[in-house]
C-alpha cells in the first residue's frame, strides 16, 4: 500500500516561520514551525489522509499499534522517525544516548519514579537516538564533535590578541587558555565539566567582548550567533570545544550516540532512531544534568562526520550509518527511464521539488512537491519516474 500521510509542524521557537510552509504548499501559521514529524512517535505521529486504507486508524501510530503485520513490522513501533527541520535560531547543545545507556536510563529513572513528562527526566524512553541530517538550504549551520584541543587553544590565542580587551577579561582568557594542555579526552571532559558545574560567567563575558572584535573564523563566527541568541550561556565557550561546520545543499552529517551537536541555522530532511532522549549541554533553558551528560559523551576529536552515500539507481543516493535503525535514499535528476528501489521495510517518502510517480508492486501514486506517502515492504522494489526530488527513509531492522 502507498498510504498519503501529513501532520502540522511543531512550534519550537526557534522555528522558520516559512520553511516548512513553502515546501509543503501551505499555509504559514504565522507562528514558528521548526519540524514536521513523518512517523509514528506517539509525540507527533502523522495522520493518515485515508484511514479507509487503515483500518479506520486515522493516524500512523494507531495503526501501527493496532496492526503492525500489515505495516509490515515485526513489533508495533516504527524504528525510524523521518523530519523536515527549520531552524531559524540555534538549538540546544545536545548528545543522545547508546542503545545500553538508554535502556539502563530509562530502567534507572523509572525505578525512581520519576514521571515520564518530569522536566528532569532524561530517558523518555528505552532506545537510543542517532540522527543524521541532509541540508535542503543552500546552507547549514551547526556545530558537531569535539574537534582536538590544540584548535581550540589556538582559537583562545587568537582571541588574546584582540586589541583593548579590559584587563579582566584577558585574566579570564588566560586562565581558560591554561586549562587546554594535555591529553584530549582528559581536557575535554574536564573543561566541559567546567564550564557546565563552575560559575563562568566571567569568562562567558570575556569570550563574548573578544569575539565581537575578533578577525572572523567558524569559531568565531559561531560565538557570535550564539551570543546573540543565548547571551551568557556557557554553552557559547562550549561551542569552542567543537567542530563548525557549514553544509551546502545536500551534504549530510551522521551524529551517533555520544557526539555533542547543534543545529544552528538552517533547512533540512532530518532521520533518526525514533526516540526523544536528549541529553543537554547548553544554550536552553531547560533540564541540564551534567553527570548524565558526561557519562553519555564522547570526548574524541573527530573530524567532521560527513555522511557519504553509495549509489543506489540512477539518480538515487543512499546513505547508510551504521546502525539498523534507518537509511535514507535520496532520488533526483531522474533520466528518461525509471529508477528502481529496492525495499529492505516499510518506508515514509517525501517529495520536496517537482513531481514524481511511485510505483510498487500493486499501487500507484503521483506525488507532487510536499505529498507524503508510507510504503508497506511487500510494494517493493518500487520505481521512480518524473521530475523532481524524493527522499524516502527505510529501516534494515
Amino acid at each position: 500500500m502507498l498510504i498519503p500521510l501529513a501532520n502540522t509542524p511543531r512550534d519550537y521557537a526557534w522555528g522558520s516561520k516559512t520553511a516548512i510552509s513553502e515546501l509543503l504548499g501551505t499555509e504559514a501559521s504565522g507562528g514558528p514551525e521548526a519540524e514536521l514529524w513523518l512517523g509514528a512517535h506517539p509525540g507527533s505521529p502523522a495522520r493518515v489522509l485515508e484511514p479507509e486504507l487503515t483500518g479506520g486508524a486515522d493516524t500512523l501510530a494507531a495503526w501501527v499499534e493496532r496492526d503492525p503485520a500489515a505495516a509490515g513490522l515485526t513489533e508495533p513501533r516504527l524504528p525510524f522517525l523521518l523530519k523536515l527541520l527549520a531552524a531559524d535560531a540555534p538549538l540546544s547543545l545536545q548528545a543522545h544516548p547508546s542503545p545500553e545507556q538508554a535502556l539502563a536510563g530509562f530502567d534507572r529513572e523509572n525505578a525512581a519514579g520519576i514521571p515520564l513528562d518530569a522536566p528532569n527526566r532524561n530517558y523518555k524512553d528505552a532506545f537510543h537516538k542517532p540522527e543524521l541530517i541532509f541540508a535542503l538550504s543552500d546552507t547549514f549551520d551547526a556545530l558537531c564533535g569535539f574537534r582536538p584541543v590544540a584548535a581550540a587553544a589556538a582559537d583562545v590565542d587568537a582571541l588574546l590578541t584582540v586589541p583593548n580587551l579590559a584587563a579582566d577579561a584577558v585574566d579570564e582568557l588566560r586562565q581558560f587558555r591554561s586549562r587546554l594542555d594535555g591529553p584530549d579526552a582528559d581536557v575535554l571532559r574536564s573543561v566541559v565539566e567546567h564550564l557546565l558545574t563552575d560559575d563562568v560567567t566571567a569568562l562567558v563575558s570575556a569570550v563574548t567582548h573578544a569575539a565581537a572584535s575578533a578577525p572572523e573564523n567558524p569559531a568565531v563566527k559561531t560565538v557570535r550567533l550564539l551570543a546573540e541568541f543565548y547571551p551568557g550561556d556557557p554553552g557559547i565557550v562550549v561551542s569552542l570545544l567543537v567542530n563548525s561546520v557549514t553544509l551546502t545543499r545536500g551534504e549530510v552529517l551522521y551524529l551517533p550516540a555520544g557526539n555533542i551537536h547543534a543545529y544552528l541555522r538552517g533547512f533540512g530532511v532530518e532521520l533518526m532512531a525514533a526516540s526523544d532522549n536528549v541529553l543537554r549541554g547548553g544554550l536552553t533553558p531547560k533540564h541540564i544534568d551534567v553527570p548524565e551528560l558526561l557519562s553519555v559523551l564522547d570526548f574524541t576529536p573527530l573530524p567532521v562526520p560527513y555522511l557519504t552515500p553509495r549509489p543506489a539507481g540512477a539518480g538515487a543516493a543512499l546513505y547508510a550509518p551504521d546502525v539498523p535503525d534507518f537509511e535514507l535514499i535520496h532520488v533526483a535528476g531522474l533520466g528518461s527511464e525509471p529508477t528502481l528501489l529496492e525495499l529492505p521495510g516499510p518506508a515514509i517518502a517525501i517529495t520536496t521539488e517537482g513531481t514524481v510517480t511511485l510505483a510498487g508492486t500493486s499501487a500507484r501514486r503521483d506525488l507532487n512537491r510536499g505529498d507524503i506517502v508510507y510504503v508497506t515492504p511487500d510494494e517493493g522494489p518500487l520505481t521512480v519516474s518524473g521530475a523532481g526530488e524524493l527522499f524516502l527513509a527505510t529501516t534494515t531492522l
